[in-house]
């Protein structure tokens, strides 16, 4: 027998299975979809079998065998099918699909155990053990044990009893005992069941009823709650779960990584007990892997966790909840770049369950999907509790520079800091730094420098020109504003330690905190800042956006949100979306207690439409404008873009790629809009030099055939060496 084995080692080239030997002793094992482990150019690399065969289409002697193999389990038929609509939307190999669909488990095996087990007449062994005058102690001590339990752990027979392994054994071949192997399965919630208190009762308002009731009802196949920062939506994700679980079902709930936190996790804790688990990238892989085998096992009902937890192989999933579905962090860094909320919506088909994506900011995509009537859309317009929304003002920083405030806080949010202090009320402040990548703007006027051919900032690169990554457009730097002529003018750049330390200078009585990735780097640090804050340890809260995800903090009146623009200034055509989003969840974070809230939005570009709309938490002026403007200029999703990266060690191996496959484009698809290569924001990363390709069309079928034509041309022999390709899809 002859298995075909895909094997990931990520280069497109090498897209398909190897064929391998089956050992009789492994016939059993190897089916498809199995795990296995094959020898490859003097190492062992770790694959999976697509198909088993009779017959052999290469010389036989050449073959080599599989040396290990795992049997596949139940339910992964579908997960095959997934893997392969992760290959075909979004390009990469077919073993990176396969690899993010089934993570690997090598160097993470579940913890294992011995029990010795009672098996035969222990009575009798015993007594004619006894009748003789020279006999093993140890035999004698292991019978008298096993007479009073049935089972014992083998290593409490050996360490606590000191009965040796020989004697064990023994009794082992005589069929008095058997010896089992079993897992042990840790529960992370081990160590937290102390935090926990009894289970609460679900009280829904008349709002999220409504909702439930027709979720309940009509049963869509995907939904989107669109419901404002404290509306409740998580509540209303319990009772959705609670009745999946009645229904002798699974559910998995995606959250950001971000917003994966112990506050969050526990709200599903209190509710459905040890039936939940939760995975992130925190944990070690072993302790991950045990929560993958629990709810494989049928000990977990409910999966919670980021982007990786959608895969959990689940038996008979009912329902799929993605929070905070804009999320950028849905979208993997790695190849296969996949998009999770897609992916979701595509296991909720493959499997039949229920797919529920909820934001107070949807993503352009999602809504355009909801008012097509393609989701069905929900909407809560009120907070849980009847709170009222936070007073919000937008501040002028141009007007602040003219009246002579140089310091990185306005006028109107010193003053708000410092009466709250003096009422011993709690204030954030979020540093908006997303999206900054060598953009430049004016501080007197607040223009940016943007491309005249797409209307997005152009990005300054050492070579000393503004670069545009859309259609490859390049000028000279800059000296003064072409707008107001202001010699004030360049790149923006700001740090939250920078920041710490102008806030403690002005209010040197404040207690503060700094989350960033510095502060955070150690696995427990981010817990420990926030429960720290939540405890009221301290005054003032600063950090990025990890500070506006998932948290809830009854004691903060005051968000003051730090060089709002900042996100606008983004290459990306997505920089209204993001500021929009950030600005809007940050200053609902705000008034979420008895007492009123209130956010400053301290900002170059007051009139800009993103930034009004979130002060005024207007989702619906937002989204008209946002989607005239892509309409116009044929981006997502009225539009469709692959961005092709291409890497290289040599800058020469990158051009001579992206010049090769911009022409290969151009000849087979000659009305496809293709741009550059032209350098990535950050060019170059480790020695590895990076280009892109952006490729633009209405279909998204036309773009999935340019990506097939460029990985067969790459694999043609005069195609240019030592250069790679990435995807990466709207």
């Amino acid at each position: 027998m002859f298995a075909q084995v895909y094997v990931n080692l990520g280069v497109t080239k090498l897209d398909h299975p190897f064929t391998y030997g089956i050992p009789k002793e492994l016939e059993d094992a190897v089916k498809p979809g199995s795990r296995v482990v094959v020898p490859m150019h003097g190492r062992k690399l770790r694959g999976f079998v697509i198909t088993v065969e009779d017959e052999c289409t290469i010389d036989k002697d050449k073959v080599k065998d599989i040396v290990s193999a795992e049997a596949p389990k139940s339910g992964e038929g579908e997960m095959f099918a997934l893997a392969g609509f992760i290959r075909e939307r979004y390009g990469g190999t077919l073993g990176q699909a396969l690899s993010v669909v089934f993570p690997s488990t090598a160097n993470a095996a579940v913890k294992t155990y011995k029990v010795v087990r009672r098996t035969g007449d222990i009575d009798s062994a015993l007594t004619e053990l006894l009748s003789k005058k020279r006999h093993s102690k140890y035999a004698e001590k292991l019978f008298s044990i096993l007479q009073k339990n049935e089972i014992f752990l083998w290593d409490d027979l050996r360490q606590d009893y000191d009965i040796p392994s020989d004697v064990i054994r023994k009794a082992e071949k005589q069929g008095l005992v058997s010896v089992e192997k079993r897992t042990h399965l840790r529960n992370p919630f081990e160590n937290m069941k102390g935090l926990t208190q009894e289970r609460p009762q679900i009280s829904l308002n008349e709002d999220q009823r409504a909702v439930l009731d027709d979720f309940l009802k009509n049963k869509p196949k995907v939904s989107l709650i669109h419901g404002v920062t404290g509306s409740g939506k998580t509540l209303l994700y319990i009772a959705m779960i609670e009745q999946v679980l009645k229904e002798k079902k699974q559910a998995i709930v995606l959250i950001p990584e971000i917003a994966l936190t112990l506050q969050n996790i526990l709200r599903f804790y209190r509710f459905f007990g040890d039936k939940v688990s939760y995975v992130n990238s925190r944990m070690n892989a072993s302790l991950k892997n045990e929560q993958l085998e629990r709810a494989r096992a049928g000990e977990v009902s409910v999966m919670i966790g980021p982007r990786s937890a959608l895969f959990t192989p689940f038996k008979n999933l009912g329902l799929i909840i993605v929070d905070e579905e804009h999320e950028t962090s849905y979208v993997s860094g790695k190849p296969p770049r996949y998009h999770a909320v897609e992916a979701a919506v595509e296991r909720g088909r493959l499997c039949g369950a229920q797919v529920v994506l909820g934001s107070a900011t949807p993503s352009v995509s999602s809504y355009t999907h909801a008012i097509n009537s393609e989701y069905t859309l929900y909407t809560l317009e009120k907070r849980a509790n009847d709170a009222a929304m936070p007073a919000v003002s937008i501040v002028d920083m141009r007007a602040e520079l003219k009246a002579g405030n140089r310091t990185i806080l306005s006028r109107k949010l010193y003053d708000g800091i410092k009466d709250r202090l003096q009422k011993n009320e709690q204030v954030m402040l979020f540093i908006n730094r997303r999206g900054v990548a060598g953009t430049v703007s004016c501080r007197e006027c607040g223009a940016v420098i943007k491309c005249e051919h797409c209307d997005v900032p152009m990005v300054l690169h050492r070579d000393g020109f503004l670069h545009c990554h859309y259609c490859g457009a390049k000028r000279p730097m800059v000296r003064e504003c072409p707008s107001c002529h202001s010699r004030l003018i360049g790149t923006m750049r700001a740090g939250t330690e920078k920041i710490e330390t102008e806030v403690q200078r002005l209010f040197p009585k404040s207690r503060i905190l700094r989350m960033d990735a510095d502060t955070t780097k150690t696995p427990d640090g981010y817990r420990q800042i926030i429960s720290a804050f939540s405890r009221k340890d301290a005054d003032i809260l600063i950090g990025t956006q990890m500070i506006v995800k998932g948290h809830d903090f009854p004691g903060v009146t005051l968000m003051g949100v730090l060089m709002a623009d900042l996100s606008l200034n983004a290459a990306d055509y997505r920089a209204s979306e993001r500021t929009f989003d950030l600005i809007l969840q940050a200053c609902g974070r705000s008034g979420r207690g008895e007492n009123p809230g209130e956010a400053v939005i301290q900002t170059y570009q007051p009139e800009n439409f993103a930034i009004v709309s979130a002060a005024k938490n207007d989702y619906r002026n937002f989204y008209r404008q946002e989607s005239a403007y892509r309409r116009l200029l044929h981006f997502p999703p009225f539009s469709h873009l692959l961005s092709v990266e291409i890497t290289s060690r040599t800058e020469e191996g990158c051009i001579s790629m992206g010049a090769f496959i911009t022409g290969r484009l151009k000849n087979a698809f000659p009305d496809l809009f293709v741009a550059g290569p032209t350098p990535s924001p950050i060019s170059k990363i480790k020695d590895i030099f990076r280009y892109e390709v952006v490729i633009k069309d209405t279909s998204y079928e036309a773009l999935i055939k340019a990506r097939k034509l460029m990985d067969e041309a790459i694999a043609e022999a005069d195609a240019p060496k030592n250069a790679d390709l990435w995807y990466d899809f709207d």
